[in-house]
């Protein structure tokens, strides 16, 4: 999805980030080709150098909402998964450690388009999928999650915004990654350190500084008690147990994670995080759904997301209500979290 607020300094965000891909021979697959926009955002995609877009769906299927759309398709690759020359490799692919799939099952699956977009992330064919436009987020998730996968020890699929702030104390165009505002509606300890380290990788991908991130709750460090307390805390554990170079905190309330003159008071010993967090994770759906917007229409912030997080290569999810503006810039964000683009070029499918 991809809920954005425009105002005249967004383009100096977004071209920010164009800049970390335009020109890296990057491919985008785009598995919606019976959508015009996504035609029409392919062609802008192509435009501006940003990546090369790969459009799958029928012949049938693309030509008709090129006519809609009244655009050319010249010079711009299309595939229909059904005739692809790597079906049998993509069905083989898929089948690899599922014993309960048969392979004319698999081959069903791989061929269709937004599974086959995600097999040509899983081998390198495309560096990112971005999706939605035309489909439920719960089938986004599903295909990521067998085609892709998830990210190692990760086991969770979430989602964050990219919060912008036009003044934040002495700073101006304060960047924030606020998770999980769209997915997870009450994670477990367990679910809740996989969101905050799939953020802090978010973060390391797309902040200009280091990831800080702050586990929030109504407590600041035993100021309060109560079974959600407790899932912070408990998500603070596995998080360090498992990430002990992270620079991590909680549990913390919002003014204390973010405000230095407010943690001063309220944390008394040495952190890393309080009064300078630039990812905050919040303990429920309700807390950063309320919290982004808030954010967004009381203070003027603009909110670009929600992206998808967890999986093994970049895959965005993209509102149904998408505009062509917005699906090029989610394109654009989410191939600027690829890595090492010259490594496993992949077969051009």
């Amino acid at each position: 999805m991809a809920e954005l607020n425009s105002s005249g300094t967004r383009l100096n965000i977004i071209d920010a980030f164009a800049a970390k891909v335009i020109g890296r021979g990057l491919r985008v697959v785009l598995p919606e080709g019976r959508d015009s926009r996504i035609l029409l955002a392919a062609r802008e995609i192509r435009r501006r150098n940003i990546a090369e877009p790969i459009i799958l769906g029928t012949h049938e299927q693309i030509e008709t909402a090129a006519t809609e759309a009244g655009v050319s398709l010249d010079g711009i690759k299309t595939l229909d998964p059904k005739d692809s020359p790597h079906l049998d490799a993509y069905t083989a692919r898929y089948m690899q450690g599922r014993d309960n799939v048969s392979p004319g099952i698999a081959r069903r699956m791989v061929a269709k388009a937004l599974f086959h977009g995600g097999m040509m992330v899983a081998c390198d064919d495309a560096h990112a999928m971005v999706a939605g436009a035309a489909t439920a987020t719960a089938t986004v998730i599903q295909a990521g999650a067998l085609t892709v996968g998830f990210a190692p020890g990760i086991e969770t699929v979430s989602s964050y915004f990219l919060m912008i702030v036009p003044q934040f104390g002495d700073e101006r165009d304060k960047a924030f990654i606020f998770a999980d505002c769209a997915v997870n509606i009450d994670p477990s300890a367990d679910q809740l350190a996989d969101i905050a380290l799939a953020s802090a990788q978010s973060a390391a991908g797309l902040l200009a500084e280091p990831p800080r991130v702050a586990l929030l709750s109504y407590s600041t460090r035993g100021s309060a008690e109560g079974p959600s307390v407790e899932k912070v805390r408990q998500a603070l554990r596995i998080v360090r147990s498992r990430r002990p170079d992270l620079a991590v905190d909680g549990e913390l309330q919002a003014d204390a994670a973010v405000v230095p003159r407010v943690a001063q008071k309220k944390v008394k010993d040495a952190s890393e995080v309080a009064g300078r967090a630039n990812v905050l994770i919040f303990p429920d759906l309700d807390a950063g759904n309320i919290a982004y917007k808030l954010t967004q229409y009381m203070a003027g912030a603009r909110a670009i997301g929600p992206f998808l997080q967890g999986f093994a290569k970049p895959l965005a999810d993209l509102s149904r209500g998408a505009s062509i503006e917005d699906i090029v810039t989610t394109a654009i964000i989410t191939l600027a979290q690829v890595k090492e683009p010259g490594s496993g070029e992949g077969r051009q499918g």
